[in-house]
């Protein structure tokens, strides 16, 4: 499975609600996925596999007040909580349109969210998440293994593509139930279900340290197992 990213060429609102004695809440709503058209990436989400990646992205993450998202995309499906900026709390389908609505957070990359906003920087959405490809006369359609990491605040789509395109989908991941990570490559995988439970608790962090550093040097560092 790659990761698969999507820019949305849709204007946000911008929702304000204004607290008493504190500061003013924000929140962005607009079409965060569409389906059954060719996007900007040349892909094609038919809807049925989006519906299905939908509806699991609701039931898991945003019923449970667990979905949330970072500005800027990062170098992995992993959500990194240093970075989040919003919590998308609704999704909701307007024919072949997902229209969400996120609120801004009190943390450090919200609040710059929230700065660019007064300073009437326009942002935009892009959805993060894992899948495979395949091509039907000459398109690249997502199949039906696609899973909705999150939806992520972006802003300059251009400069997104050149990253996403050099770096990011490049890499290959599989999802290790153990773990709860994708991880990079079938090699890491299959050492990572050698090690026991305990061993794997002791190396999380050091796991997902060279997770990291792999997915940005496109080299498979084994360190973790020295």
């Amino acid at each position: 499975m790659k990761l698969i990213t999507e820019y949305v060429d849709a204007e946000l609102e911008v929702i304000t609600e204004a607290t008493e004695g504190g500061p003013k809440k924000y929140a962005i709503e607009g079409i965060f996925m569409q389906s059954e058209a060719k996007n900007r990436n040349g892909r094609i989400y038919e809807k049925k596999i989006m519906e299905n990646a939908v509806n699991k992205y609701i039931e898991d993450q945003v019923s449970q007040g667990r979905a949330i998202g970072e500005l800027n995309h990062p170098q992995g499906p992993t959500i990194n909580l240093d970075k989040v900026s919003h919590k998308i709390d609704k999704l909701r389908w307007e024919g072949n349109n997902v229209i969400g609505n996120a609120s801004i957070l009190n943390t450090p990359c919200g609040n710059i969210v929230k700065g660019l906003l007064e300073g009437g920087v326009k942002l935009g959405v892009s959805t993060r998440g894992m899948g495979s490809l395949e091509q039907r006369n000459g398109v690249n359609y997502v199949k039906d293994d696609f899973v909705l990491s999150t939806v992520d605040i972006v802003q300059d789509p251009s400069a997104h593509d050149a990253f996403v395109n050099g770096i990011m989908e490049g890499v290959e991941f599989f999802y290790d139930d153990r773990t709860g990570l994708y991880e990079r490559s079938e090699n890491l995988r299959n050492q990572m279900r050698k090690m026991s439970q305990r061993e794997i608790s002791e190396n999380q962090m050091r796991l997902f340290k060279d997770y990291l550093h792999d997915a940005s040097n496109k080299s498979y560092s084994k360190k973790f197992m020295q």
